[in-house]
């Protein structure tokens, strides 16, 4: 039976929801699963990748050179434990587009970057073209570093055993980079690739303040997860996390509601896997009600705080 390692995603605390994603796609493969734990002091995250379904060992690689994540010491820790597994798999968030590709080049191998389905253990399909086409690629190489689209997959639910748990000896550091700081937004509503509901807002919102002033309300309300077209993120309306679409973060919630935002190909590569699209738009022929369950032609400003007073 082949072997597959993943790479997991946590902040030392908690593992991040693209995990358990991208392990549903890990188990697809059909091999004996490991997880691999590398921070600072991450024992509670450890303990949380132990008790997923299907998980046979969790190694554990506590050391200071792990405590932000960075991309060299990481890769050279995946790279030193690669040995014995066929496919090295993380999920395509932040960190797995940060590690896995200077992984597959220290192996010398082609990475497969943000798949949304396993064919058999070396075929996957992966979205091109701003998700307009759906490519097939099969992996020849005798290593597979593959990445997962988190939003194509469920997450895989605790199980009812406890994998063991091996700690891993660090690798020498290489020194290359340095973590200097971080400056992280923080908020009481849900991460946004996680949420079950995402309002989003474009360029319509004309400033920062009304950004917040009509959007706040009603995902309080919600429970819901605040999105932003790149062009909302560029006029300065929204911060950089808040973007959805190609440059930005893929979503696949239960309810999607866009508004102000006319729909270019960019921002529907992010958001169509949605199960309901509410579009909210003045321009009856904006593209974004071509995608849309459901369209609302309107004024942005009158019907917002109607919903908000109806919600």
């Amino acid at each position: 039976m082949s072997a597959i390692l993943l790479l997991a995603d946590h902040d030392n605390r908690t593992l991040k929801d693209g995990t358990a994603r991208a392990l549903t796609a890990a188990l697809a493969l059909g091999g004996d699963l490991h997880i691999l734990v590398a921070g600072k002091d991450c024992g509670p995250a450890a303990a949380q990748a132990a008790r997923l379904a299907g998980v046979s060992e969790v190694l554990v690689a506590d050391s200071d050179d792990y405590a932000h994540h960075l991309a060299e010491p990481l890769a050279a820790l995946l790279v030193a434990l690669s040995g014995p597994y066929e496919t090295i798999v993380a999920p395509a968030t932040a960190l797995g587009k940060n590690v896995m590709p200077r992984v597959a080049a220290l192996l010398d191998v082609m990475q497969v970057s943000d798949i949304i389905k396993v064919v058999s253990p070396d075929t996957f399909e992966r979205p091109i073209y701003a998700g307009n086409a759906i490519q097939t690629v099969q992996a020849t190489d005798v290593k597979k570093i593959v990445t997962v689209r988190p939003a194509a997959f469920k997450a895989t639910p605790a199980g009812s055993a406890v994998a063991p748990i091996e700690p891993v000896p660090s690798s020498p550091s290489s020194n290359l980079s340095t973590f200097v700081g971080a400056e992280l937004a923080r908020s009481e509503r849900p991460e946004l690739t996680a949420a079950r509901i995402v309002i989003s807002g474009g360029r319509a919102f004309q400033s920062a303040e009304n950004f917040r002033k009509y959007l706040e309300p009603i995902a309080d309300k919600l429970g819901a997860a605040i999105g932003a077209s790149r062009a909302a993120v560029d006029a300065g309306y929204a911060p950089n996390d808040f973007q959805v679409g190609q440059t930005g973060k893929v979503v696949a919630p239960d309810l999607y509601i866009a508004c102000g935002i006319s729909g270019a190909i960019q921002h529907l590569a992010g958001m169509k896997d949605a199960k309901v699209i509410v579009a909210i738009n003045k321009d009856p022929e904006a593209p974004i009600f071509q995608v849309a369950d459901f369209g609302l032609v309107g004024d942005l400003f009158q019907i917002l705080p109607e919903l908000a007073k109806a919600l």
